[in-house]
């Protein structure tokens, strides 16, 4: 959904030992061309509309799986997979890539039905799937997504009826763990049930899927409506929808909740899917969608209470995306902590106004508010890359504990159970 596709791919002149020459018809699988003896292009009708291939004077284009690719040559000589080049126990490159020629070109190039072979002016032959390089190519990529997931507002989220993952089944096996995952990579929410209310129950708990990020709150955070800290999260009053930390370099990945205690009124958690309001933005504005992609921002967080002294700065767009494919991986929102906007000249600033405006909108439908009732037992893990959080003002005496988690253990721990992340 977020990918967007290359809408045409155009031919240019190429050059060929010391000449210039039109591109010719695509030349057919298994045909061999040498280069340094090629005075003109050899060509001959196309024998196969799956696999066709055509050389230039600094790249390769290959035609496959109805995907029209472009390889520069460095690219494939740097990228080859034989054991001088790559070492296929640890995954890692042996290559230099610094002693790669950045003029080179293939001495002789050959196309099978499932390989490409390449041999290059040291004897050194290259050898690729054509499967690989489907999946490996620029255009291929974006075509792709890198992370797989089902949008929401109110209304889907429920329909979609995500279940809830037991603490027994969570902790003690592989099944509920990756079903809680499953979810939580999908919605960028996941609860897990029966849970014992103590924060030591909720740090076992937490760990089961990654280390705990230390962060200016401790390592296991543990709070009511002190005003302990110089932060409106400590108080009694509603909070709007915001991601947290945006004042880190890096915003912490995954947020855990779980209330402990609530004697009194109120207090529900309120959680937007941030990809899905943004998703709105692309359709209906797309010009205030890359605004908001580009124009980087500053996020503070001041703090003068008691012992704790900070001032903490980070600095991005509130919409963070790949460039390759568009696809949103990190939305940093938050009206609280946006510190002075001095990164921005003035002839764009007030468009970045009227697009964060509609951002703002989406966020605040009605229809996107997913409301939730946290109770003792009941934890809570929110992707605070994606989805925004709020809570609606309380009477009584609330406590809630929680944590950060670091973002690649997460991922990590997901993939190791075979799911996409």
């Amino acid at each position: 959904m977020w990918c967007r596709r290359l809408a045409c791919l155009f031919k240019v002149p190429c050059q060929l030992s010391g000449s210039t020459r039109h591109h010719s018809p695509w030349l057919p699988r298994e045909r061999r061309t040498v280069l340094a003896a090629a005075p003109r292009w050899h060509h001959t009708a196309p024998e196969s509309l799956k696999c066709a291939w055509q050389l230039h004077g600094d790249h390769l284009e290959l035609r496959y799986a109805n995907t029209l690719m472009r390889f520069d040559f460095v690219w494939l000589r740097d990228h080859c997979r034989s054991a001088s080049c790559y070492n296929a126990k640890t995954n890692q490159r042996s290559l230099d890539t610094a002693s790669v020629d950045l003029g080179i070109k293939p001495k002789a190039v050959r196309v099978d039905e499932t390989t490409l072979f390449l041999t290059w002016p040291d004897g050194h032959v290259t050898r690729y799937g054509l499967e690989w390089l489907v999946k490996n190519s620029y255009e291929g990529q974006k075509q792709q997504v890198m992370h797989p997931r089902i949008l929401w507002n109110a209304e889907i989220y429920r329909q979609a009826q995500v279940p809830s993952v037991d603490c027994r089944s969570f902790l003690e096996t592989d099944e509920g763990l990756k079903e809680f995952l499953q979810n939580f990579l999908l919605y960028g929410i996941a609860f897990v049930e029966n849970v014992t209310p103590t924060k030591e129950d909720t740090e076992i708990l937490a760990e089961r899927i990654s280390l705990i990020r230390e962060t200016i709150y401790g390592r296991m955070w543990y709070f009511t409506s002190d005003f302990s800290r110089g932060d409106t999260a400590y108080t009694k009053l509603a909070l709007d929808r915001h991601t947290d930390t945006t004042y880190f370099q890096e915003p912490c990945g995954i947020q855990v909740f779980h209330c402990l205690k609530h004697e009194g009124t109120g207090g529900r958690t309120l959680l937007v899917d941030g990809f899905y309001a943004a998703e709105q933005v692309l359709r209906q504005a797309p010009d205030q969608f890359e605004l908001l992609s580009k124009v980087p921002l500053k996020h503070e967080y001041v703090e003068n209470v008691g012992d704790c002294h900070n001032h903490m700065i980070g600095v991005g767009p509130v919409l963070n995306v790949y460039p390759w494919n568009n696809e949103l991986y990190l939305i940093r929102y938050n009206n609280y902590d946006r510190a002075v906007i001095n990164t921005v000249p003035y002839d764009v600033v007030h468009r970045w106004y009227a697009a964060h405006r509609t951002l703002t909108t989406e966020l605040r439908r009605p229809e996107n508010e997913l409301w939730v009732k946290l109770k003792p037992g009941k934890a809570l893990f929110i992707d605070n890359w994606r989805v925004l959080h709020g809570r609606e003002a309380f009477t009584g005496y609330r406590q809630l504990c929680g944590c950060y988690l670091t973002r690649d253990d997460v991922l990590n721990t997901a993939r190791l159970l075979g799911l996409q992340a």
